[in-house]
């Protein structure tokens, strides 16, 4: 079996059987190709089936030439892991030589969030002077009130929603499908905009169902989103890098700063473990300045 069709074997295997996102397929692809040009420039083109832990060890430093950052290099590692795993699976190796190969240490790097009162100074200060206004502001408001990734959010449909329930069925990573509730204020707002905003539109065929739609009748896209909050982080002088998934940190640092429980964080965000969502229980520094002078004993 040659190197291209290993490729597309493995390709296949993490569509259909990891389940993976495109982007996350695409990522792995290009680390096996990196891995390719490896063997083929310092190992003669050494057939996988003849790979040990040491020539892994020595892609690694090869690697390390284009001073690639350690979450990359974590990544890439976890491709070619993937890819020796895949192979295994098909009985190409009977040993997997990435068994031991060490990802580098990463440290937990605290997302960046937005306080109450900045997020609704943004969502409060959007003009409802344009037909976009409102779907903007509904937008944010079902981005922060249930807590849902930017790609969540624009394939949501109008048949995932229960007003009546006030829950949204969300599909997530991997289409799996969690329930989230919808807050009153993100519920107001987005009837709002489904009665008087939304019938206006000139919607094309095949995007009927979606709630959110752009001016020319079709879902919006992921950078639309983007653009929505730049321009309002920027119209309001916030000095913080904001994005969409900010608004998801924010919802999920608020929840437990106010006392919910871990777990129901977790189910929320639809996270798969509970150590991704642990990093939500971050105090913010006046918090831990609060608790060192309240109950040090120095300091009393």
């Amino acid at each position: 079996m040659n190197y291209k069709t290993f490729k597309n074997g493995f390709k296949t295997y993490l569509q259909l059987e990891r389940n993976m996102s495109v982007n996350t397929v695409y990522a792995y692809l290009h680390d096996l190709e990196l891995l390719l040009d490896f063997l083929k420039e310092e190992k003669e083109s050494l057939a996988l089936n003849k790979i040990e832990l040491a020539d892994l060890k020595d892609f690694i430093n090869y690697i390390n030439r284009f001073e690639i950052g350690a979450y990359s290099q974590a990544r890439i590692i976890s491709g070619i892991k993937a890819f020796f795993n895949y192979l295994l699976i098909e009985k190409e190796i009977t040993i997997n030589p990435s068994e031991l190969l060490e990802s580098p240490k990463l440290g937990r790097k605290l997302p960046d969030i937005l306080s109450v009162e900045e997020i609704a100074n943004i969502i409060e200060h959007i003009d409802l002077s344009k037909p976009e206004g409102q779907r903007n502001r509904a937008m944010l408001e079902v981005l922060y009130g249930s807590g849902l990734r930017v790609s969540e959010l624009i394939n949501l449909k109008i048949s995932d929603i229960s007003f009546n329930e006030n829950i949204i069925l969300v599909t997530g990573k991997g289409n799996k499908q969690r329930l989230v509730p919808l807050g009153e204020l993100s519920k107001k707002q987005t009837i709002i905009y489904l009665e008087h905003i939304r019938p206006h539109i000139n919607i094309k065929k095949g995007f009927e169902d979606y709630l959110f739609l752009s001016r020319r009748g079709s879902k919006l896209s992921r950078q639309m989103v983007f653009i929505v909050i730049k321009n309002q982080v920027e119209k309001l002088g916030i000095a913080k890098k904001i994005s969409p998934h900010t608004f998801r940190h924010s919802f999920a640092t608020h929840l437990v700063q106010g006392g919910a429980n871990l777990r129901v964080v977790q189910q929320l965000l639809g996270h798969a473990s509970i150590t991704t969502t642990e990093i939500y229980t971050h105090l913010n520094t006046d918090d831990l300045r609060k608790s060192i002078l309240e109950f040090h004993p120095r300091n009393r």
